[in-house]
């Protein structure tokens, strides 16, 4: 076995390059700090060789406890002697931004007797903009091999495998440098090779004038963020209703073909009725990654974190804040790992308060359900606007509100003097966003929801079925061990206008929030079993929810924590379990505050 150690600056395609050469899928996205972990994977060509992955730091001198960490790692793996390569990637667009780094990890590389090869990344990126970029001299100076490739594409990938695979390429030439001479060299070899013509750069600056702009800029990231918000809407319906037709004809299709009995009526309520009331809606969290995929591709986002370092300050955050609570959009698990990144302990602990308020992808399917039983599906202005959507935007906004509400007032508690940390962060170039790429990520993404949520929808759905089917064979729901269970918890959410069929539903998405959908589907389905099938969203409709107790449903699971797997996370990150379940009480306290209180304040209205 041969290991080879991928190192490189933030940013650099590091990871995109990885998971080339190994065919895995480690998230990876156009602004630093994404890698917080050391990757591991098997080149794919080759499974006798085995790639490291290690987070991107600007230099061996760490500036955070984070990098320390991915340092102390790298020094580590250097002294080991199954480690045969290090291979440095630079981004072929900003070549200065990590040639120190490069000639730091080449002498260490060279003292520890490691070969060291140089991957220079990025390479489509120069040759669209027609720069000039001498590859041939820039390995003179380094000492070593430099292979261009770009991880986007593809290109190049295959001489890069062949350079893993050889042994013995050779050391570099900075065993004996000390530091402030690699310095001063690195800076002469950035300056002299630095892709030739400033076309990028120029393009660059003219849309930072806009997009970073005071006004400008905040009136962009306001457009985007609404537009966001609609083509979420927009997009996923016709998907989702091709989905849920299909599932209804597959349904009565295996219905009139199979005996009466238990097991179609458990075919029919349990897996039709229960799992496919959630798979209607896994078109929504495609949409959802495919569209923070491309602002991620982009180099928009870290713009965003900028753009929202001085409101989030407000609350006692900041800009390196935003890229966690963006991530807690799609699932709370990768925020919680992301904030890793965050040197303050007191900002780390204020954005894992706010993190589980975030409205992630597990929300979605139940903003959608309720949206599409309340909200009708008309359009404003032309058709521009659409009305579920300007309400899931709504929603969305009360959710974040929330977050960074709450962020604040626990933040007030401590006595932590947070001056003297300003927020430094790299801009990465913008790209056209790649649309095999951003699609991909978004299938397996969505592909992973369903993996992680339908194990467990299913266990559940399985389990309310038989307590909802027996003991009378699914004749009468309202005397059935589920009804008996339902109504022993109904006091708890009767008041806010909803009856022991939400409560089941709500207690049993404490397991997944996705639960929820599947649950009452199999309810909704046992319920309704003699008539012909129909969508869950009709079926509720039809049972007389109204306006206030939707409204109260939606603000219940806005806030509340009803997810096992971000608490237990949180409290391993945060290193005590009590701050863990303390948060998880606290919000189940707040979410029913604020659901009684929009019930009252909503049936007052609407009375």
């Amino acid at each position: 076995m041969t290991d080879v150690l991928l190192v490189g600056a933030p940013n650099s395609g590091k990871s995109a390059l990885f998971n080339r050469l190994t065919g895995l899928k480690h998230k990876v996205a156009n602004y630093p700090g994404i890698t917080i972990d050391v990757g591991k994977g098997c080149l794919s060509s080759n499974p006798q060789v085995t790639l490291w992955d290690f987070p991107g730091t600007y230099s061996l001198n760490p500036v955070s406890a984070e990098e320390q960490v991915a340092i102390a790692s790298l020094r580590s793996a250097l002294q080991d002697p199954q480690d045969a390569l290090v291979a440095m990637v630079l981004d072929a667009t900003r070549l200065e931004k990590g040639l120190t780094y490069c000639l730091q990890v080449a002498r260490d590389a060279a003292i520890a007797g490691k070969s060291f090869v140089v991957f220079l990344n990025m390479m489509d990126l120069i040759e669209s903009d027609e720069l000039e970029l001498d590859v041939s001299g820039l390995s003179a100076a380094l000492g070593v091999p430099v292979y261009p490739v770009s991880a986007r594409t593809g290109a190049g990938m295959a001489e890069a495998e062949s350079a893993i695979q050889q042994a013995g390429i050779g050391v570099a030439p900075w065993a004996d440098t000390p530091d402030a001479l690699i310095t001063g060299t690195a800076q002469q070899i950035g300056e002299r090779f630095a892709p030739a013509g400033d076309l990028l750069v120029r393009r660059q600056a003219r849309l930072d004038q806009w997009l970073l702009g005071t006004v400008s800029g905040g009136l962009a990231f306001i457009t985007i963020m609404t537009l966001f918000f609609q083509a979420i809407f927009t997009w996923a319906a016709p998907l989702m209703d091709g989905v849920e037709a299909l599932i209804i004809v597959i349904g009565s299709t295996v219905a009139s073909v199979m005996p009466e009995g238990v097991v179609a009526d458990f075919i029919n309520d349990a897996i039709f009725g229960g799992l496919g009331a959630f798979l209607v809606f896994v078109p929504l969290v495609f949409i959802l990654t495919l569209i923070i995929g491309a602002l991620e591709d982009s180099g928009y986002l870290a713009r965003a974190a900028l753009i929202c370092h001085r409101p989030l300050s407000v609350f006692g955050l900041s800009g390196k804040s935003f890229l966690p609570l963006l991530s807690g959009v799609a699932c709370a698990i990768p925020a919680v790992y992301a904030a890793r990144t965050l040197s303050s302990m007191q900002e780390r602990l204020l954005t894992y308060v706010a993190i589980p308020l975030m409205p992630c992808s597990a929300r979605l399917p139940v903003y959608a359900l309720l949206i599409a039983i309340l909200i009708p599906n008309e359009t404003a202005l032309g058709g521009l606007i659409g009305w579920q959507g300007l309400v899931m935007s709504g929603i969305y906004f009360f959710g974040i509100t929330t977050a960074l509400t709450v962020a604040a007032l626990v933040g007030r508690m401590s006595n932590e003097d947070r001056t003297g940390q300003p927020f430094i962060l790299e801009l990465p170039a913008y790209r056209l966003p790649v649309a095999r790429t951003i699609v991909r990520t978004a299938l397996n993404r969505a592909g992973h929801f369903v993996q992680k949520a339908g194990s467990v929808i299913f266990a559940v759905t399985v389990l309310v079925w038989i307590l909802g089917y027996f003991p009378n064979s699914g004749q009468d729901l309202s005397s059935s061990w589920l009804a008996s269970i339902g109504r022993f918890i109904e006091p708890v959410f009767s008041p806010l206008g909803l009856d022991w069929r939400y409560g089941v539903a709500i207690i049993a998405s404490f397991l997944a929030r996705e639960v929820f959908v599947g649950t009452l589907g199999t309810i909704f389905g046992i319920e309704t079993a003699d008539e012909d099938p129909a969508p869950l969203a009709d079926q509720i409709a039809a049972s007389g929810l109204t306006v206030a107790s939707g409204a109260a449903l939606v603000v219940f699971f806005t806030i509340a924590l009803q997810c096992v797997s971000t608490v237990a996370l949180l409290a391993r990150e945060a290193k005590s379990a009590r701050f863990a379940l303390a948060l998880m009480a606290g919000y189940l306290v707040l979410a029913w505050l604020a659901a009684f209180g929009i019930y009252q304040l909503a049936g007052a209205l609407l009375s």
